[in-house]
């Protein structure tokens, strides 16, 4: 018998095929990096990743999933995939945010980040938990979220130092892989969620209106 609880996680939100495996206090991680193709390299990762420690689907108690925000294609693979192996197993699937995932293990408070088009920035602010909400932010001191103040600020991710040299936030390195993260909290939130993952969408889809006339309708 495997390790309980055992949780695999996954996350396609960037240009990356990212998994990690928790058998017990056990860590496994695997990252691929590739700008398309996530949706065929997935499942034959993950097909991989339990042979090879000689599991199968049926062992899992749980599956965790990274819902964003990021690439729009990427995170619907990995939620599209998430439900489906949840419905086909009778496992929960638990979805989490990258920006929470990211900044898993850091005490304090911590603002995460992550780039995103256009030179703007996801940002969240944490500090023992959520305490903003999610946003598209301009990388300006002024439209960045406003943090508590019990404790000097820090942050976190990919636009750390250039947040932290606008606003005066201690940049600050992530304690894992942000998969990692993904994971621990899926197994975390096995017993208290019980919702189905869904995307976090914080920004329009970059798709241009078609430019051709709608068809006329002849009755």
């Amino acid at each position: 018998m495997p390790p309980k609880p055992t949780v695999i996680a996954f996350d396609t939100s960037a240009a990356h095929c990212a998994a990690a495996l928790l058998l017990g206090d056990q860590v496994i991680t695997r990252i691929d990096d590739m700008a398309k193709g996530q949706a065929e390299h997935l499942m034959p990762m993950l097909n991989e990743i339990l042979a090879a420690q000689g599991l199968a689907w049926a062992d899992l108690d749980a599956i965790g999933v990274g819902i964003g925000p990021g690439n729009f294609t990427g995170i619907r693979i990995s939620v599209a995939a998430a439900r489906g192996l949840a419905l086909g197993l009778g496992k929960p699937a638990i979805g989490v945010s990258t920006l929470e995932a990211q900044v898993y293990g850091l005490s304090g408070v911590v603002a995460s980040c992550l780039r995103a088009p256009r030179g703007r920035a996801y940002v969240q602010g944490f500090c023992n938990g959520p305490t903003t909400q999610p946003a598209l932010c301009e990388i300006r001191a002024d439209d960045m979220p406003t943090l508590p103040m019990k404790a000097d600020p820090m942050v976190c991710g990919d636009a750390a130092d250039e947040i932290g040299a606008l606003t005066g936030w201690q940049p600050v390195a992530q304690m894992q892989p942000t998969i990692v993260g993904i994971a621990k909290l899926a197994r975390a939130r096995i017993h208290s969620t019980t919702d189905r993952p869904a995307p976090l969408y914080l920004r329009p889809a970059d798709a241009a209106p078609p430019r051709d006339p709608a068809p006329t309708i002849l009755a």
